[in-house]
C-alpha cells in the first residue's frame, strides 16, 4: 500500500480533495513573489510573518502582508496596534467596495512594510476563502499589487477547508511554521496534503518548513526525512520572541541584545534564502497511523 491509498480524496475543480471553483484568472498576483506561511494554531506564525516581512524590507524590497485571520493580528507588531479588516471596512459601506479609497484598509508599518487585515467571517458563518478573494479583488482595483515584490499572506491555523486553503490559490511558495513536537508536525502533514492537491492547478509549491520555539528539531528532522521534505530554518524558543510581541514590535526594533541580534540575522538569512530559492519539495504526506508510528510514543 502506497502512503497516500488510505487517504479518500474527492475530484473536484480545484485539485484532489477539493470541490472550490477555479480562481478568476483575472486575480492572479503578477509581478511579486507570493509567499503563503502556515502552520499549527498558536505556533508563532504572525511573529514568523511580521519578522520575515521587516528581514525582505531590509533587504530594499517593497513588501505587502496579508493577515487572514478573524484575530487580525498579524500585523500587530509591524503596526503597532490593531488595524481595521477589509471585510469590517466593506461591512461599513454596506460592501459598496468602490467607495473605499486605499488608505482605508491599508496601514503602513515598519520600514515601509504595507499592512493589510483581511478578517474574516462571524463564527460559524461565511467563509475564509471569501474574505481573501475580497482582499485580492480590492488590492488590484486599487493597483497595489504593481508596486510590490514581496505579498505574504499569513494563515490562520491548520488547513480544514478549501476557504482557508485559499491563499495558496495566490501563492507561489507555501512555507510551514512547525515546532518539534507530535501537534505539529501532525498539522504541517495536513496543510503538505493540502498544497498538494492546489498544486495540480495552481503554481504554488512548498518551500520548506521552519522549526519555531524549539531547541531541538530532531523529531521534525526525522519526518522531513521521512517524507521528502525540507527544514529551511530553526528558530529557538528563546525569551526576546515573546518580549518583541509584547513591546508591540519586531525583533528589528527591539534593543541590540545578543539573543534579539542572532535571532535578526536568522531571519534575515531566511528571507535571503526565501527570494533566491528554487527550490521545490514534492513530499508524500503520511496516512495518520504512520504519523502515530513514527513519532509516538513507544
Amino acid at each position: 500500500m502506497s502512503p497516500r491509498d488510505d487517504i479518500p480524496t474527492l475530484k473536484g475543480l480545484d485539485g484532489d480533495g477539493s470541490v472550490q471553483v477555479h480562481q478568476d484568472a483575472s486575480m492572479k498576483i503578477e509581478g511579486a513573489k507570493v509567499f503563503a506561511v502556515y502552520g499549527k494554531g498558536g505556533i508563532g506564525k504572525s511573529t514568523t510573518s511580521s519578522n520575515l516581512s521587516a528581514a525582505f524590507s531590509k533587504m530594499g524590497k517593497r513588501v505587502l502582508q496579508i493577515g487572514c485571520d478573524p484575530k487580525h493580528d498579524s500585523t500587530f507588531t509591524l503596526t503597532g496596534t490593531l488595524v481595521p479588516t477589509v471585510i469590517d471596512i466593506l461591512k461599513d459601506v454596506d460592501f459598496h467596495a468602490e467607495e473605499l479609497r486605499a488608505e482605508d484598509f491599508v496601514f503602513e508599518g515598519y520600514n515601509g512594510v504595507k499592512c493589510v487585515e483581511a478578517g474574516g467571517p462571524p463564527a460559524g458563518t461565511g467563509c475564509g476563502g471569501y474574505v481573501v478573494g475580497q482582499t485580492v479583488k480590492l488590492l488590484k482595483q486599487h493597483h497595489l499589487l504593481e508596486d510590490t515584490d514581496v505579498v505574504l499572506f499569513d494563515v490562520l491555523g491548520d488547513v480544514v477547508c478549501g476557504g482557508f486553503a485559499a491563499p495558496l490559490q495566490h501563492a507561489d511558495k507555501a512555507v510551514i511554521v512547525t515546532a518539534n513536537d507530535f501537534d505539529s508536525i501532525y498539522a504541517m502533514n495536513r496543510i503538505i496534503a493540502a498544497v498538494q492537491a492546489k498544486s495540480a492547478n495552481y503554481k504554488v509549491r512548498l518551500s520548506g518548513c521552519i522549526a519555531n520555539r524549539s531547541t531541538d528539531t530532531n523529531e521534525v528532522d526525522r519526518y522531513c526525512e521521512a517524507v521528502g521534505f525540507g527544514r529551511i530554518g530553526h528558530m529557538p524558543d528563546v525569551d526576546a520572541l515573546r518580549r518583541s510581541r509584547l513591546k508591540k514590535k519586531t525583533l528589528f526594533e527591539m534593543p541590540d541584545e545578543q539573543d534579539i541580534v542572532d535571532c535578526r540575522a536568522k531571519y534575515m538569512r531566511l528571507a535571503e534564502a526565501l527570494w533566491n530559492s528554487t527550490a521545490e519539495h514534492a513530499p508524500a504526506p503520511l496516512p495518520d497511523r504512520e504519523i502515530f508510528e513514527l513519532l509516538g510514543f513507544d
